[in-house]
């Protein structure tokens, strides 16, 4: 024992009184000049001192090292104890991940009670590959053991009172060296993610159900039977509503406000809300026409108000997107489901008359209007276009049209435009030009589009304040807000179809020319495809009403007509047709030799809807290092459904595309094939 060595805080206090003896040599040495025979005493008693007290250090430095070894023994064996029994699971690995040491909590918890096995073997998520390298880092990972969940720590310990320890206890390599070792921890966070989740599940989800048409049902409907079928639709919902255990009101006649808890999400997710195909089955008069509902849902809002917010969101969009379907907004993220009913075509035109009236007003508070369409313009916006033209200069404000590039289909409509005295040279200006000139007083109307990123130009929505939205287009998350107008009708065939209603309401006597008549009747044309899809009595009417203004059928129809390069690429491309699992025809529009080879991809893709049999089309053109999708159907399969899975894509029901980058045309083709088997696996096609 007494070989110790005493170092530190312990030998100085035990060489204290040795060192208190040169305090008293000092009084004695200054008393010698005051007093000497004080002065000698002092120094007398500080020699006895001294020497009784190296004495006292030399015979006892044995026995009181011996007390503090023997408390520091105690001590540790203590602290190993209390370690060993600490109520937090704690293990010590080696550098190679091998468990050396666990106390009693720890191999409680992992139902092991010896140690010398790897840790990846207990927790597979800890790779050996991903064990801290470096003095106090640490690596978290969560578990699940024995039943219960931990979050696991694992932390290296490199510091050097650490290795002093590790080498009395022989944790050394054949260096001398000692050996890394890693602590681990386990928290048990099985209650905390169980409370976590009930209170996740206990989030109250807030949702509002309208009745799409009914209106225009009940019109159908004897009054002796509009009671039942209100009373059965009434059952429908409630009984839906119980048994996700939902509070709900009904507001108005067709307006519904429900809550309900987030548990049952998921429940809802996976039948596909077949709230949506009981309430379409409610059919009281045998007939074809059937109520169908739009609900929109908001989750995981921070407030109530926040949550009702992106309810009313959720409903306008589904809406907007033509209603039978429901929507889910949680946060920026929308999920769409059901759509699968075609649009309900309005009898009454008293919102296309509201909507002229307000058209009017904004046109007449401003100097001048700027008006475009989608990039890569087609008949319909141009046409659409070219009718608010027509409307502005009516109400004696300037107006341009911004375009950027003509291509073949849109020549013979533009071309007649262009040199002629009775409109402007500036009729048609660049996006470039339109930013040049733009004002914030401007007013920007926007038509055949509603995405802002789709647009001729969307740097002008930067520029001007006041804007305005006309579409026939599904509206889409990310379509445009904060407008001042937005008309937007997914019933409708074309927004040509839109913009010759809205005419015919401006009042002052408006006329159309027969050469604006007939770019509007194209754009009808052209979208409908020749009148075959999505039409409806008002598609008609607005037909007859540019036909009265002059437009003439056969010169349209001469300026449509194919030339032959284009007809031999569409019969190869119809000729190497693949047809995917029976019904879905799959082709590839090749480019060589066309001039626009995204309208001969849709006219491709018209034609194939006319193979029997065929359920819905899709064809891929490779243009300018994007692929262009055209999908089509009848009333079998949603195509904008498939499209936007795609992730940017969409149209309506029966008419839709996407656009692809950094793909080739097989890729794009497996994407679209993937989706298909998808929809397919769950149900939502046959």
């Amino acid at each position: 024992m007494n070989k110790q060595k005493v170092k530190g805080k312990l030998r100085v206090y035990l060489l204290w009184p040795l060192l208190l003896s040169v305090l008293w040599l000092l009084t004695g040495i200054v008393l010698i000049i005051v007093n000497k025979n004080a002065a000698w005493v002092v120094l007398s008693v500080t020699v006895l001192y001294f020497g009784a007290t190296l004495t006292m250090y030399l015979l006892r430095k044995k026995y009181i090292l011996k007390e503090y070894v023997d408390f520091a023994m105690d001590y540790g064996q203590l602290q190993r104890k209390m370690l060993k029994e600490l109520h937090t699971p704690y293990g010590i690995l080696g550098a190679d991940g091998m468990l050396l040491w666990g106390n009693d909590e720890f191999c409680a918890a992992t139902g092991r009670s010896k140690a010398g096995y790897a840790i990846r073997d207990l927790l597979p998520e800890v790779k050996a590959f991903s064990l801290p390298k470096y003095d106090m880092e640490d690596r978290v990972y969560h578990a699940e053991l024995e039943g219960r969940n931990y979050e696991v720590t694992l932390r290296m310990m490199e510091t050097p009172e650490f290795d002093e320890e590790m080498q009395k206890l022989g944790f050394v390599n054949r260096k001398g060296q000692t050996e890394k070792l890693i602590a681990i921890y386990l928290n048990d966070e099985t209650d905390m993610l169980a409370l976590r989740q009930e209170s996740f599940d206990r989030r109250q989800i807030i949702g509002l159900l309208y009745l799409d048409n009914y209106d225009e049902v009940l019109e159908t409907v004897d009054e002796v039977k509009r009671s039942l079928l209100m009373a059965l639709l009434d059952r429908k919902i409630n009984m839906y509503m119980q048994n996700i255990d939902a509070v709900i009101k009904k507001l108005e006649k067709d307006k519904y406000f429900f809550v309900f808890q987030n548990k049952y999400l998921a429940e809802l997710d996976e039948r596909k809300f077949s709230i949506l195909e009981e309430v379409r089955s409610v059919n009281v008069t045998g007939g074809e026409t059937a109520i169908t509902i739009s609900m929109g849902l908001g989750v995981n809002a921070d407030s109530y108000l926040k949550g009702y917010e992106y309810a009313r969101a959720a409903i306008d969009l589904a809406l907007g997107r033509g209603g039978d379907q429901v929507v889910v907004k949680d946060g920026e993220n929308i999920s769409y489901y059901g759509g699968k009913s075609e649009s309900v075509e309005k009898n009454t035109r008293v919102k296309a008359r509201m909507k002229a009236q307000a058209l009017r007003e904004l046109i007449e508070a401003t100097d001048e209007v700027f008006i475009m369409g989608h990039a890569n313009g087609d008949v319909d916006s141009f046409g659409s276009a070219i009718g608010i033209y027509r409307v502005a200069k009516h109400l004696g404000k300037r107006a341009y049209i911004v375009l950027n590039e003509i291509g073949s289909q849109l020549r013979p409509m533009t071309g007649r435009f262009f040199n002629n005295p009775d409109y402007a040279e500036d009729l048609f200006i660049s996006n470039l030009k339109a930013q040049e000139m733009a004002k914030q007083s401007s007013l920007l109307i926007v038509v055949d589009v509603n995405r802002p990123g789709l647009t001729e130009c969307p740097v002008l929505f930067d520029r001007i304040d006041h804007v305005i939205v006309l579409d026939h287009h599904r509206r889409a998350s990310d379509s445009l807000e904060n407008t001042a107008l937005s008309y937007i009708e997914p019933y409708a065939s074309s927004a040509c179809e839109l913009v010759a209603e809205i005419l015919q309401y401006i009042g002052d006597g408006l006329k159309l020319r027969p050469l604006e008549a007939e770019a509007m009747y194209a754009g009808i044309m052209i979208d409908t495809n020749n009148f075959l899809t999505k039409t409806g009595v008002r598609t008609f009417e607005a037909a007859a009403f540019l036909r009265r203004s002059g437009a003439d059928v056969t010169r349209i129809r001469k300026a449509f007509r194919t030339d032959m390069t284009e007809y031999l690429q569409k019969a190869k491309a119809i000729s190497n047709t693949e047809i995917f699992r029976g019904n879905y025809a799959f082709a590839e529009c090749i480019p060589e030799g066309v001039e626009s080879p995204t309208i001969l991809g849709a006219q491709i893709a018209n034609e194939l809807m006319e193979i029997q049999g065929i359920k819905a089309s899709f064809v891929f053109t490779e243009y300018k290092g994007r692929i262009f999708i055209s999908a089509r159907s009848i009333d079998e399969v949603n195509v904008q459904v498939v499209m936007e899975r795609l992730g940017n894509g969409g149209g309506h029901m029966s008419v839709a595309g996407a656009q692809l980058t950094d793909v080739t045309v097989g890729e794009a083709m497996d994407r679209v094939k993937a989706v298909l088997n998808g929809m397919i696996e769950g149900g939502e096609l046959k």
